[in-house]
Formats: structure tokens, C-alpha cells, sequence
């Protein structure tokens, strides 16, 4: 099983999470806020990840810290779960249309982590949400997963839609690029042998 358990605490945030890679996209998630949890939702169901995540944050000062550190747990917990990286496409992309918006997502487990991000948010809330949150998540999440990812808005006028979408393009990238390879299911998916 492809599963990995995960605490992290610090002076900020108090967190402790399980995924399972092999899962069908089951989720139990509370960080104390309501948008994020949503999104972490999305991306659970379309990653097919499952998930549990909780989370206790210094939410009097702001969510910044919780969001960040979320991705950061979330990010180390992945690359666990991966381990030797062995038999996995390794490479995912997405196109994903939500009404007004559409984000591209392209992603390379390649334990070279590295993020391009071309989405602004027409608003700076969603809700009490703030949407620069959004880029902190992946940010977090990608550095400490070892992932190379690539998101753009192509579209979107609405910054729930963007949000929202660039989650599930995320989780939908991330559910291919985690799939094993049945053509090579031995294999280090790197000519270097070793990811």
C-alpha cells in the first residue's frame, strides 16, 4: 500500500494527516477553514487520494500559516508515500474547464520541485479566504513534494471558479501522474535510475 502518515507542529499550526495514493478519493478534512477544507476536498475527490487531514491553526493572527503548513505536511506526505517512485507515470497535466474558467496544469514528480504560477484572482477574498492563499498552498505542497508544477489561467472571471478549478486541475494531474505505468510497473521512471 502506497500510504503515508504524517505530524507536523509547530509554534504556528498543529497538524496531522493520512493519504493513501491507491484510494478512490475518500476524504475527512478539517483545517478550521471552511474554503480551504472545500478545496482540499476537490482535491481529494479528483486526485483519488484519500485523505484525512487535521489541523489546528493561530487563526487569531490570520489563516496564512495553517494553509502554508498544510501544504507543506501534505507535500512531505506524498513523497513518503511514493517512495523509490518506482513504477509510477511520473509526468500529469490537465486541462479543466469550470464555467467562466480555465486553468492548465502540468506536473513532473521529479523530486525538483519547482512552481510556475500564472493565475490572478480578480478579488482578494472569497469570503473572509484570502485568494493570494491559494499560490502558499501550492507552493508549500510542491517544495516539500519534490514537484515540478506548472499552473496557468487561460480563462476565469470569477475567483471561486479559479480557485476551485486549479485545485482540480492540480488533483487531476497529480491522479495520472501517480498511477502505475503497466507497460513498465519495475521501473524508475528516469533514465538517471533514481528519482
Amino acid at each position: 500500500m502506497r500510504t503515508a502518515s504524517l505530524s507536523r507542529k509547530t509554534a504556528e499550526t498543529e497538524i496531522a494527516l493520512n493519504i493513501n495514493l491507491d484510494g478512490t478519493g475518500e476524504y475527512d478534512i478539517q483545517t478550521g477553514v471552511g474554503f480551504f477544507d472545500h478545496m482540499l476536498d476537490q482535491l481529494a475527490r479528483h486526485s483519488l487520494i484519500d485523505m484525512t487531514i487535521r489541523a489546528k491553526g493561530d487563526y487569531h493572527i490570520d489563516d496564512h500559516h495553517t494553509v502554508e503548513d498544510v501544504g507543506i505536511a501534505l507535500g512531505q506526505a506524498l513523497a513518503q508515500a511514493l517512495g523509490d517512485k518506482r513504477g509510477i507515470r511520473r509526468y500529469g497535466d490537465c486541462h479543466l474547464a469550470m464555467d467562466d474558467t480555465l486553468i492548465r496544469s502540468a506536473l513532473d514528480l521529479s523530486a525538483r520541485p519547482y512552481l510556475i504560477w500564472n493565475v490572478d484572482m480578480p478579488t482578494a477574498k472569497i469570503g473572509t479566504f484570502d485568494t493570494e492563499l491559494v499560490r502558499e498552498f501550492f507552493q508549500g505542497f510542491s517544495t516539500h513534494g519534490g514537484i515540478t508544477l506548472h499552473v496557468d489561467k487561460l480563462h476565469g472571471l470569477n475567483s471561486h471558479h479559479i480557485a476551485e478549478a486549479t485545485f482540480k486541475s492540480v488533483a487531476r494531474a497529480l491522479r495520472v501522474a501517480v498511477e502505475s505505468d503497466p507497460r513498465k510497473s519495475d521501473a524508475i521512471p528516469s533514465t538517471k535510475g533514481s528519482l
